[in-house]
């Protein structure tokens, strides 16, 4: 890497933001792209104390100072910058996802840290959006997926318990919606059920009505002709048949089990919509707008710019925040 440019891959992520002062400009650059203001007030009245490394606000308001981390996931967070950097390098980038005990071992820092670590990332590349799928292509691909625990991994007396006497082992999994836009992004919801009523009122959430949409021969799909130009594909038939087919939310869901299954192993429903949103983003950012594959910094740098704004405390994650307030 060449001295003063933005790094490209992991090694370069890692001696380029060993230094403070790349660590200042790159962020700068991305949260304050018109020069630093106030968290606080907004104000650009601010003056830069480098021996610090933070500014300080000349409007008179309580905390005048604040650094890179305030008002971002990063805040009140002990870790430098260098460790933070490094560890959303590598959840971004990395296709099946990155452990806490990897990023432990990496980072050197505990697991129960990188977990915390790991959950903030999370939240910085969730993606909420009022533009509807459709918009773009005009066809939207729409399929359900269990996640839970495997048949054959079970207990012969939990298994006995779980699995119906039609096969169905889905009792006691999690079910997740999920959409996706040919050429476009793709969006998941953990859904309480698949009856009518629910798919339906999440395809009128996400959905452009007069979309293209296809699925499978699921009977719960059944009369959204009336709001979108509705295909279906039987899968005890065939998978594609020309462009009815839902090859690329299958896709999706391969992408998100072999994380799931492989790298994470064991997640906590409380927790799945956060490894949702992460691999929802590693997928939506795979290329641009204009189809061209997105190298890893530029993939980076879209999910730092979405760092601001967003908190999340360790009693909010692990629910004592909940168990505190109902108390």
């Amino acid at each position: 890497m060449i001295l003063g440019m933005e790094p490209t891959t992991l090694q370069d992520a890692i001696i380029y933001f060993a230094d403070p002062a790349n660590c200042r400009e790159y962020m700068v650059a991305r949260r304050w792209p018109n020069g630093v203001t106030c968290p606080k007030c907004g104000s650009s009245n601010v003056l830069f104390l480098e021996k610090y490394n933070r500014w300080h606000c000349r409007e008179k308001h309580q905390a005048p100072q604040f650094t890179l981390k305030t008002g971002t996931i990063f805040e009140d967070s002990p870790l430098g910058l260098d460790k933070w950097l490094t560890a959303m390098w590598m959840i971004v980038n990395c296709r099946n996802g990155v452990s806490s005990w990897e990023i432990s071992r990496t980072l050197k820092i505990t697991q129960k840290s990188a977990w915390f670590m790991d959950h903030r990332i999370r939240l910085a590349l969730q993606q909420g959006s009022l533009v509807k799928l459709g918009g773009n292509s005009g066809e939207v691909e729409a399929d359900e997926t269990f996640i839970g625990g495997k048949a054959r991994n079970m207990h012969k007396s939990v298994r006995a318990r779980r699995i119906t006497s039609q096969g169905n082992n889905a009792k006691d999994k999690i079910i997740v919606l999920g959409m996706v836009e040919r050429g476009g992004h793709v969006r998941t919801e953990i859904i309480k059920d698949r009856l009518t009523t629910t798919l339906r009122e999440k395809m009128n959430k996400h959905v452009t009505a007069g979309t293209a949409l296809y699925s499978d021969d699921y009977h719960a799909y059944r009369g959204l002709g009336d709001e979108y130009v509705h295909q279906v594909i039987d899968h005890a038939e065939r998978y594609v048949d020309g462009k009815i087919h839902t090859n690329g939310i299958e896709n999706f869901w391969s992408l998100l089990k072999r994380g799931l299954n492989g790298t994470y192993v064991s997640v906590e429903p409380f927790h799945l919509f956060r490894y949702l949103d992460e691999q929802a983003f590693r997928y939506n950012y795979r290329k641009d707008r204009a189809g061209n594959k997105l190298n890893d910094g530029e993939r980076f740098s879209i999910a730092l710019s979405q760092v601001v704004g967003k908190r999340l405390t360790y009693k909010e994650l692990t629910g004592k925040e909940r168990q505190e307030q109902s108390a």
